[in-house]
């Protein structure tokens, strides 16, 4: 199998020649921008690396790729709308550059487009691959809609908030995987594995950065470490503590939430509740769990272990990242 930065460089190269331009520039503009913001790619790259395990060329696949990854960054570019987010990597948020209304627009151009790059597929497999395509835009925005629903609500579950993640991030890393097998004629059970196998990685993923949030290298983090903690954002971490919590420690936890002034003192109290709760430790072990899953669904697709060996490297990069 190819190595996945490779095949990161052939997506990025393809973005580049198939830029989306047009009149008026104040529509195409926020588009182009948003797509040179960077990121690892790892979306479209793994549309390329499961093609690849099934003995499909990249270039066969590069269509699928930019369907994702324009799709992707159209929800990203939507996303900082309704989060009112000022940066996205480091630089301006289209809508903060642009205004509301533009961002609102050039986002539906960018999901029109996506759906220009899926239909430049094969004929027999197209239905397939848009009924997937499609299932998954609903799921992510079912995802996001949980997520806000979250902010409002007092108590939330950890199996609600799992759910959450499948949805919001999981389920589009899967698709993707998925769409690669399909298009590279996988048969039915190792596609459904593959995608499987996406699902619990993206999991994992996401509860691997709401650890880091806490708990990263602030060197190395690249923004301030401990923001879900001023946000009183519920993630992982604060759910678990919130079901281990006795009762002393869960007066301390509310009155830590109630708190809304933004401290390091704050995330300092909160962090050592934390380690007091053993949170850390639960939450590296759930993300194992997914983890394993995500691995024991890759094993049972049909092509040899040393095929399987590159998306393994990467996805051990992406779980064990310090950053």
């Amino acid at each position: 199998m190819q190595n996945w930065k490779a095949l990161a460089e052939k997506v990025e190269l393809a973005l580049r020649e198939n830029a989306i331009n047009g009149e008026p520039k104040e529509l195409y503009e926020p588009i182009d921008y948003s797509l040179k913001m960077g990121g690892k790619r790892i979306r479209p790259t793994l549309v390329l690396m499961a093609g690849d395990l099934f003995g499909k060329q990249a270039e066969e696949l590069l269509h699928l790729a930019l369907a994702v990854e324009v799709f992707h960054n159209f929800t990203l570019l939507h996303d900082d709308i309704m989060d009112e987010a000022p940066l996205r990597r480091g630089k301006d948020t289209v809508h903060k550059k642009w205004g509301r209304d533009i961002a609102i627009l050039s986002g539906d151009v960018m999901m029109v487009k996506a759906y220009e790059f899926l239909a430049q597929s094969d004929a027999e497999i197209l239905p397939q691959l848009l009924s997937l395509f499609n299932q998954t835009a609903i799921e992510v925005c079912e995802g996001q809609q949980m997520d806000m629903n979250f902010e409002e609500q007092t108590e939330v579950s950890i199996t609600a908030y799992i759910r959450m993640i499948e949805l919001k991030t999981a389920v589009l890393l899967a698709a993707a995987l998925k769409m690669g097998a399909i298009a590279s004629g996988a048969s039915a059970s190792d596609a459904d594995s593959i995608y499987d196998f996406g699902r619990n990685i993206g999991i994992a993923f996401q509860i691997q950065d709401d650890f880091l949030d806490a708990y990263a290298d602030p060197e190395k983090f690249g923004k301030q470490v401990g923001g879900d903690i001023l946000q009183n954002k519920k993630t992982y971490l604060l759910l678990t503590a919130i079901q281990e919590a006795n009762e002393n420690q869960t007066e301390r936890l509310n009155d830590l939430l109630s708190n809304n002034s933004d401290s390091q003192s704050k995330i300092e109290q909160m962090i050592a509740l934390y380690d007091e709760l053993n949170v850390p430790q639960l939450t590296q072990n759930a993300m194992q769990d997914y983890f394993e899953k995500g691995i024991q669904s890759l094993e049972k697709i049909n092509v040899s272990s040393e095929a399987k060996n590159e998306l393994i490297d990467l996805v051990k990069m992406l779980m064990w990242r310090d950053v």
